[in-house]
């Protein structure tokens, strides 16, 4: 790869723009670009944040799909409120939704902010209820990332690299007792814009101990509305995983045993495409589990991890459509996991990138990963390992592919 600080190759252009600063550390803006106007991406530098993706639909107008903040200290501002305890833009609102964000070094939850690796115990910041969230208060969404530019023939890239400190998972100053995760980590995500309207995500983290394993598990959070972000809920449109499993969770969102538990005949059933929110309201659908409260209802909506067929292979684990505007999205990744969550807490108060206010379900997010608090199940049959031994790389991609299709579509995907 030929690094350069912008141009265009094979028909795709990179640019880079000043877009404010973050404790004295500036932030960039890129834009990766199609010449043929077919899509167009801008990606930060602060938490390599994917503010828009837009993509033509079925009449050739370019629609955002990605949910986002205007300007960066919304993202500073809204990312940083726990660490604070300054709740923005007001008290009892929406939380961090985490827009677009690369999350780690651990996404998802750990259960009660702390885990052991090698016989050591290691606490964390406790950021959702007693447990930790997505890294804890200032997780990888919250550094500002350095960046290079690079071109072959069939793309554009937008290369992000940080040392990530031993210690991170605590607040700066750490709270009494918080250790933090063992192991520093050097983490490269790469972001390419390829000729078939394609978003690539590479993530390679490796462990820069000697003697220390840590625990990885990262994903990015772009949240999609594919009729364009502030248009409304995404209830009415159409979503197909290819999962025979999902893991439903007990009301504090940890998995709840059996762990695994078949799909079918139940809501949580994607194996042929249907509305997002045709059963998000039923409540007398099953969802297999047999406690006082259901899984739709816990979450608010969905918000669980699909066990995704083919582990270990790059390959196709989600369709989307909305039929309005034929914008569909293909979804490849090869990781075990991915988490469908429905935008439940968006509360209204947040603005996006168009003007509109943000409410529940107005995007969804497929977050590919492994299981949630996969460090207390460390061994066990059936969960992969999050384990990064010391000096070992962990590498993943994930790639969102855009196209346009027309009702047919019902009847072509199908991973049943």
């Amino acid at each position: 790869m030929n690094e350069f600080p912008g141009g265009t190759t094979g028909g795709l252009s990179i640019t880079r723009a000043p877009w404010g600063t973050v404790n004295g550390e500036a932030v960039d803006l890129f834009t990766l670009r199609a010449s043929d106007g077919g899509m167009r991406v801008e990606i930060a530098t602060y938490g390599g944040v994917v503010q828009s993706i837009w993509v033509p639909d079925r009449s050739g107008e370019l629609r955002n799909v990605a949910l986002g903040f205007p300007s960066l200290s919304d993202y500073v501002n809204c990312s940083t409120q726990a660490a604070t305890g300054v709740p923005w833009p007001l008290p009892g609102g929406s939380g961090n939704p985490y827009f677009g964000a690369i999350v780690g070094r651990y996404c998802n939850r750990i259960a009660g902010a702390g885990f052991s690796l090698g016989g050591t115990s290691y606490a964390l910041d406790a950021n959702n209820g007693a447990n930790t969230l997505h890294g804890g208060l200032l997780g990888w969404n919250t550094y500002v990332w350095d960046a290079t530019t690079a071109a072959e023939e069939e793309f554009a890239a937008l290369r992000l690299t940080h040392l990530n400190p031993e210690g991170e998972g605590c607040a700066a100053p750490p709270t009494a007792g918080c250790t933090g995760f063992p192991a520093p980590v050097m983490a490269t995500v790469t972001y390419r814009l390829t000729g078939e309207h394609e978003l690539k995500i590479e993530y390679v983290a490796t462990n820069q101990s000697s003697s220390l394993a840590t625990v990885i598990n990262l994903t990015n959070h772009t949240y999609f509305n594919l009729a364009g972000e502030g248009s409304g809920d995404v209830f009415g449109q159409l979503l197909a995983i290819g999962a025979d499993q999902y893991i439903p969770v007990d009301v504090d969102a940890f998995p709840l045993p059996p762990y695994f538990l078949p799909v079918a005949d139940t809501a949580y059933d994607f194996r042929a495409i249907k509305p997002i929110g045709r059963e998000i309201r039923a409540a007398a659908v099953p969802d297999g589990t047999a406690g006082p409260l259901g899984q739709l209802q816990i979450a608010h909506g969905y918000d669980n991890t699909w066990v995704l067929a083919g582990y270990g292979t790059y390959r196709l684990v989600a369709v989307s459509h909305d039929p309005s505007g034929g914008i569909t999205l293909w979804t490849y990744t090869d990781q075990p996991g991915v988490q469908m969550y429905t935008g439940n807490f968006l509360a209204g108060e947040l603005i996006g990138t168009g003007g509109s206010a943000y409410r529940q379900g107005d995007g969804f997010a497929l977050e590919t990963q492994h299981y949630p608090d996969s460090p207390h199940h460390i061994g066990e049959p059936g969960w992969p390992s999050v384990v990064l031994d010391p000096g070992a790389t962990f590498s993943s991609t994930t790639s969102y592919r855009f196209s346009v299709e027309g009702p047919e579509i019902t009847e072509r995907v199908r991973f049943s």
